[in-house]
């Protein structure tokens, strides 16, 4: 079963620039996305031309804003939105599929924002989000894909020496958060199978980052420990365009 999480940077800007061809490239069982930048009904509108997908959604009230979904060829067997924690539930952030063996939470990970604003937030979202992490995967095992706004290791970013501890996104706070997820019984799928590799999944619009692979790894495949022997593969499609993000995904023994 292949897994594909895109942060899309808006799922009505990336339907213009031929979406429904990648996504048939690509051709995954589940497809998680982030930034989808609209309410439920304006994400149900735009993936209108996708065919024979199961789509839930969960919408920021702030419009345009943040937003999560999730298509599944398969119907789930439930879903659910947000955490259960007002503070962090306005932001259509969170939103999870159960199918049989496995849960899915697909995630937008809140950024800590210029001059670090949302830094202490953003401790607290890590630490909230985790706890619920652990709670449900105590339930049924999970899969966790989405933007997680971190580069964890000094590989997952290219130039760490300049951004440490100034630039949201690679500060010690948001390592050590990133580290306590994982220390609580998760897997990053990618580096866990390609401990060498540098690849990056997301790039700035500006000075030609991309082109130049300035980038960052901030899209992650995590697995629950419970998960690790069914792990076929995690992988980083770096030349898929369309977003400031490229997708990112696993494939999982079903």
């Amino acid at each position: 079963m292949k897994i594909i999480s895109w942060n899309v940077n808006g799922v009505r800007a990336i339907m213009k620039k031929g979406f429904a061809e990648r996504v048939a490239e690509m051709n995954p069982d589940i497809l998680c996305l982030q930034e989808t930048k609209a309410q439920d009904d304006q994400v149900a509108e735009a993936l209108s031309e996708l065919q024979g997908w199961h789509l839930v959604s969960n919408s920021a009230v702030r419009k345009g804003y943040s937003g999560t979904a999730i298509l599944s060829r398969q119907k789930p067997l439930s879903t659910s939105r947000d955490i259960g924690i007002d503070e962090h539930d306005q932001e259509g952030r969170v939103v999870v599929a159960e199918f049989d063996s496995f849960q899915v939470v697909c995630v937008y990970v809140p950024n800590s924002g210029n001059g670090l604003a949302r830094l202490d937030y953003r401790s607290g979202w890590d630490k909230d989000f985790q706890n619920y992490l652990v709670e449900l995967d105590a339930k049924k095992p999970i899969i966790v894909v989405g933007d997680l706004n971190v580069a964890h290791q000094p590989i997952d970013i290219a130039r760490p020496k300049s951004n440490y501890n100034k630039t949201a996104g690679y500060t010690q706070v948001e390592i050590d958060g990133m580290t306590s997820l994982l220390n609580a019984g998760f897997t990053d799928s990618f580096r866990h199978l390609y401990p060498d590799t540098v690849k990056y999944s997301w790039w700035s619009f500006r000075g030609g980052a991309r082109e130049k692979n300035i980038g960052w790894r901030i899209d992650y495949s995590l697995v629950s420990s419970q998960l690790l022997p069914s792990l076929k593969d995690a992988f980083i499609l770096n030349e898929m365009e369309g977003s400031d993000h490229c997708p990112v995904g696993v494939v999982i023994e079903r």
